[in-house]
């Protein structure tokens, strides 16, 4: 009978010990640093998300560029090169610009316009006429004018378009705005931009006499 007696209260003993362990664990009231420091007590780890590896992270390109792209130029619309501006004080010059419909003319002077410092037109780099007034003539162009310019220690520029004007059309040709594009990429800081074509206040008289031009 003792035997048996002494057995009971053990086996009461371990039925108590599964009773705790079938038992939750009651999360503790609180903030979340208060229930993850009373579970650490506890020896439960708090849940945690799992967390991605390091090669499936995508890295956001930043805006100044990789490593791997140091020391290479920058590349703009039209895989033009973007350079740095120079440092330092800015030299001012004018740029004027003549665009018409059969020629764009690139006259880079001082801010007086007394002194030429480069120049560069849309016929001395192509060779066929009806190409002197295109885009492509007048980027050329520019970039020559302005790598002139340069070399003389000029690093800004105000840009002056003119059309034909007076009795012909108000309007500058296709080779203007390539001039724009192209001065602003090649590192010069660009100051003013205006148009200068004459306009008359009431008209001038077109050439060809009362009977028009003889053919």
């Amino acid at each position: 009978m003792a035997e048996t007696q002494n057995e009971k209260p053990a086996e009461t003993g371990q039925k108590s010990a599964k009773n705790d362990a079938a038992k939750p664990i009651a999360e503790p009231k609180g903030s979340s640093a208060e229930k993850a420091a009373s579970l650490e007590k506890t020896g439960v780890k708090p849940d945690t998300p799992p967390q991605k590896p390091a090669e499936a992270e995508r890295r956001t390109p930043s805006f100044s560029g990789s490593r791997r792209d140091e020391g290479r130029p920058r590349f703009g619309r039209g895989r033009m090169p973007i350079r740095n501006y120079a440092q330092g004080p800015i030299k001012w010059a004018v740029c004027n610009v003549f665009s018409s419909k059969n020629n764009t003319i690139i006259t880079i002077t001082d801010l007086s316009g007394a002194e030429t410092l480069s120049k560069g037109t849309g016929g001395m780099i192509v060779k066929a006429d009806r190409e002197e007034g295109k885009p492509y003539a007048a980027m050329q162009a520019t970039i020559r004018a302005v790598a002139e310019a340069k070399t003389r220690g000029i690093t800004g520029l105000h840009i002056r378009i003119r059309a034909p004007g007076g009795h012909g059309t108000k309007t500058p040709g296709a080779g203007a705005q390539a001039v724009v594009r192209t001065v602003a990429r090649q590192g010069v800081r660009v100051g003013k931009i205006e148009d200068v074509t004459p306009v008359p206040t009431d008209t001038t008289k077109r050439p060809g006499g009362r009977r028009g031009r003889r053919v």
